[in-house]
């Protein structure tokens, strides 16, 4: 059984359908809840690391203590280049946690269904190459990651923010938007954001919009969740090193 650690840092944010769709390719799920469920001390007997989204920010350590806990099993997953997934805030805490900079994004939030591009990394990749050229994707945050870490590889951008999908270490992955959201989770968090939500264009979180989105993103994230079990149980070979040096003094 591939065994994976799914870190939860907001009630707000379970891991949905993903959760189902890795369940359904054969992974057993540790799903945690910090601060009510303690966080292992490390990642010995997990195949991989999936960390989900949440409302506050990546560096919010003095609100939320644990958040150090959750970067330092981030840059310990990065480093063994064990199989992860940072999602939303969890692509923020992965980035910062290996040396990538985040920041309130200059051209406001980004909320709602929308698409992101694949980039030229992304056509090689065992986990995106298969993906259509402009994946739907969902929307909801006000950070955006200006840095990438060291050595990372841009995976897909979307016009407002260049940073929406990353990799490093040849199996360590980060994406800017949500993929494991419900049209009832989205809503629950529209109406506790309403600002944001303004922010959407019209009509685009209405149920019936939200349920259609919804059935485009469990299209293309369904077989990626499959993918990503099979990459933590061996079975997929990791991306190719990156090519990306330092340059020479």
């Amino acid at each position: 059984m591939t065994r994976l650690l799914i870190i939860q840092p907001d009630v707000t944010d379970p891991a949905g359908p993903l959760g189902e769709w890795l369940a359904e390719a054969g992974a057993e799920l540790d799903v945690r809840l910090p601060p009510e469920q303690e966080l292992p001390s490390g990642l010995d007997g997990y195949h991989g690391l999936i960390c989900l989204g949440g409302g506050m920010g990546a560096l919010d350590d003095t609100a939320h203590p644990w958040l150090r806990d959750v970067r330092k099993l981030l840059a310990t997953a990065a480093g063994k280049a064990l199989p992860t997934l940072g999602i939303c805030l969890g692509a923020q805490l992965l980035a910062v946690a290996t040396g990538g900079q985040i920041a309130e994004g200059e051209d406001g939030p980004e909320v709602g269904p929308g698409l992101v591009s694949k980039k030229d990394a992304a056509w090689s990749d065992p986990l995106f190459a298969e993906m259509p050229f402009i994946p739907d994707v969902l929307q909801f945050h006000r950070d955006v990651i200006t840095f990438l870490p060291p050595n990372a590889d841009l995976l897909a951008s979307s016009p407002r923010y260049l940073h929406q999908a990353f990799r490093m270490n040849r199996c360590v992955y980060g994406v800017q938007f949500h993929i494991e959201t419900t049209p009832d989770v989205v809503r629950a968090w529209a109406e506790a954001e309403p600002e944001m939500a303004e922010l959407t264009r019209p009509g685009a979180l209405e149920p019936e919009a939200l349920i259609a989105a919804h059935a485009d993103i469990a299209e293309t994230w369904r077989p990626f969740a499959q993918r990503f079990v099979r990459l933590a149980a061996g079975e997929l070979e990791p991306a190719a090193e990156s090519q990306r040096r330092l340059p020479l003094a």
